[in-house]
């Protein structure tokens, strides 16, 4: 998901690529610790819990260092509860994804995130939609058939639908913070997200919650530190760089899916991934080409129009 920054920043393109592809990684590294917990008793409400605790403290320096708490006042209570809601529901399914199929499998799957975006923007916000980016749908999608192969079980049925709806609901989820993006700032969002789903996910911890050892607690923490760190750094490469620029960076992520998946699983993604994949991302960087090109059209237009 995007987020729109809360304040004009000095533009650095290689500085904001830098921390684009360190979020990739950061973000590998976090879905990797969440499957290899799972291997060690920890169920994923736990994930969510630690995860999110991470999230917060980030989210709590990131608003201080910044805006500071008067920030954080706002009268839209009831969308950020939905926000936080349909967010939780999304990352739980990601989670219970990256948990049943191999992860080069489930990275491939989150990519189609930006082709059901723009089907839910025609859908819900009434975007016009031209060829271009229902050409790219109709592409990313085939390449989504292509790996998940339907009927030949080379990829779990089951963690191949769960990936599909996490992508949906995380495509739902962008949908939501650009309307609440109309009066809220980025770091309000964030913010309020993070801290606002500890209550849900705390209640549940008593029933959930388990001992573990040593070694489990420190991946524990590891996964809590690699997603709350991931969210200062996505935060700070759109401070720095263009969304077309920076988010393509995101599809290296499936090079350290492949390597992670290799190294602590013993996971080789399927011949089908290495031809699905191209397609998919393709499909997602026409898309971001060409939502870049109608908003600097659209800017150039009111540039234009605007009286000197």
């Amino acid at each position: 998901m995007e987020l729109e920054t809360d304040r004009p920043a000095e533009q650095r393109p290689l500085a904001g690529i830098a921390l684009r592809l360190l979020t990739a990684l950061l973000l590998a590294i976090m879905f990797a610790l969440v499957k290899l917990v799972s291997t060690r008793g920890v169920n994923v409400v736990e994930s969510l819990f630690y995860r999110q605790c991470g999230s917060a403290l980030c989210a709590a320096g990131l608003v201080a260092a910044g805006p500071g708490l008067d920030s954080l006042r706002t009268r839209r209570v009831s969308a950020h509860v939905g926000r936080m809601a349909l967010g939780l529901t999304a990352m739980a399914l990601n989670f219970v994804a990256f948990i049943l199929l191999p992860l080069a499998e489930a990275t491939t799957i989150g990519f189609s995130v930006p082709i059901f975006s723009v089907v839910l923007a025609a859908l819900v916000l009434g975007e016009p939609t031209g060829k271009w980016r229902w050409g790219a749908v109709a592409a990313g999608f085939a390449g989504v058939l292509l790996i998940v192969q339907p009927g030949s079980g080379e990829v779990p049925l089951l963690g191949a639908s769960v990936a599909l709806a996490a992508a949906l609901l995380t495509a739902s989820v962008t949908i939501v913070i650009r309307r609440l993006g109309a009066t809220e700032r980025a770091t309000t969002t964030v913010f309020w997200f993070a801290v606002s789903s500890l209550v849900p996910l705390g209640l549940l911890m008593f029933h959930f919650a388990g001992p573990h050892d040593a070694v489990t607690w420190a991946i524990l923490g590891g996964l809590a530190i690699a997603g709350g760190l991931a969210q200062l750094t996505l935060t700070g490469a759109l401070r720095l760089a263009p969304v077309a620029l920076v988010m393509p960076m995101d599809y290296t992520s499936l090079v350290w899916a492949v390597l992670l998946g290799a190294w602590i699983f013993g996971e080789l993604p399927t011949p089908w991934v290495w031809a699905g994949a191209p397609i998919i991302i393709a499909s997602g960087l026409v898309i971001v080409w060409r939502e870049h090109r109608l908003h600097r059209r659209a800017a150039l237009s009111a540039g234009i129009a605007a009286p000197s």
